[in-house]
């Protein structure tokens, strides 16, 4: 016995070496940010909010906002857009009254709150991302963390000053059963509502927070460079998270863009598209959605995003001297696919 111990632990341990040579070589090494000190913290807005007297109401608002002086204003006026927000408002009590009373609102809460708790998991994976974002670009500052529920309005994460705000409601696994009882979400986006997409969301969030783009409506090339930054961005703060989770694809979408890359571009170029300013045109392939209008069948939705996710790749596989921080603070991303010479075979 004590000699199979042994040669099975020699095995491991050459296994473990060239495993670990191999990391090296492909460059693809994850840096070690364990001593990087992270602290998330997580508030339940949620909770809080339906601790109010709802035959009473202005008072529990007037100290809500107290103690979320940015989020809630934020809450009442944009995500449930229940109009300007004012503790003193009629309207707004009149409605939020309505919101919090309502049963199936409720039951949402305590389901949420059963199935979220303190938020630990989230805290944990979310202290992780901080250290990889802190890591990269060292002027990084974590933001607060606020949860709330929506009341399942596709609000899943959203930021706003130096405030991350995670929608737990949209995140309770597509088996959740009302989500199959809400016609405006199809299976492709319910897919989507699990707990795995929360840290994903949150960096995109982030991302666009301290990174906007140069140009909002630029043409498809701008726009799929864009997304191929941040879709970079998540490979480095989010390393363990497997790609189908940071693209929102399915395995099955994956393979086959993998399968047809040159055949994507082609048809970008072939078609005169690469260059289009044409918002309608460029929708087709930066919108989301279950496929690509006028692709072949497979192609999944958001196809620009993977086209430029691999540009990006191209480039900073051949510019190792650019750091993740240079590359998301560049603004010409017209040069950058130049200089990545990108031609899939």
């Amino acid at each position: 016995m004590q000699s199979y111990i042994n040669k099975y632990t020699l095995l491991i341990s050459c296994l473990a070496a060239l495993l670990g040579a191999a990391a090296c070589n492909s460059g693809t090494r994850t840096p070690d940010v364990s001593h990087i000190p992270m602290t998330v913290s997580l508030s339940r807005f949620d909770s809080a909010l339906f601790t109010l007297d709802t035959n009473n109401i202005r008072p529990g608002l007037t100290k809500l906002h107290t103690d979320y002086p940015v989020f809630l204003p934020l809450y009442i006026t944009d995500i449930m857009n229940l109009g300007a927000y004012s503790d003193s408002s009629a309207a707004v009590q009149q409605q939020l009254r309505l919101f919090l009373t309502t049963p199936d609102f409720r039951q949402l809460e305590k389901s949420v709150s059963a199935k979220y708790g303190s938020g630990e998991q989230v805290k944990t994976e979310l202290a992780q991302c901080f250290r990889y974002i802190k890591y990269y670009v060292p002027s990084f500052r974590p933001p607060k963390v606020v949860t709330f529920i929506s009341g399942i309005a596709n609000y899943g994460a959203i930021t706003v000053d130096s405030i991350l705000g995670i929608g737990l409601d949209m995140y309770m696994g597509e088996d959740f059963p009302p989500y199959a009882l809400i016609p405006d979400y199809p299976d492709y986006m319910i897919h989507r509502f699990a707990p795995q997409y929360i840290a994903v969301n949150c960096m995109q969030v982030i991302q666009q927070q301290l990174y906007p783009p140069a140009r909002k409506n630029g043409n498809l090339l701008e726009q799929m460079m864009e997304a191929g930054k941040q879709q970079y961005f998540l490979d480095k703060v989010l390393p363990g998270t497997p790609d189908t989770i940071k693209l929102g694809y399915t395995k099955d979408q994956l393979d086959w863009c993998r399968a047809n890359e040159q055949m994507i571009w082609q048809f970008f170029v072939q078609n005169n598209l690469v260059y289009s300013s044409d918002w309608q045109q460029i929708n087709h392939f930066i919108g989301d959605g279950p496929s690509t209008q006028g692709m072949p069948e497979g192609a999944p939705g958001k196809i620009a995003n993977f086209v430029g996710w691999q540009i990006i790749k191209k480039y900073m596989g051949e510019h190792k001297e650019m750091t993740l921080q240079q590359l998301m603070e560049s603004k010409n991303v017209t040069e950058i696919f130049k200089a990545s010479k990108y031609r899939p075979r």
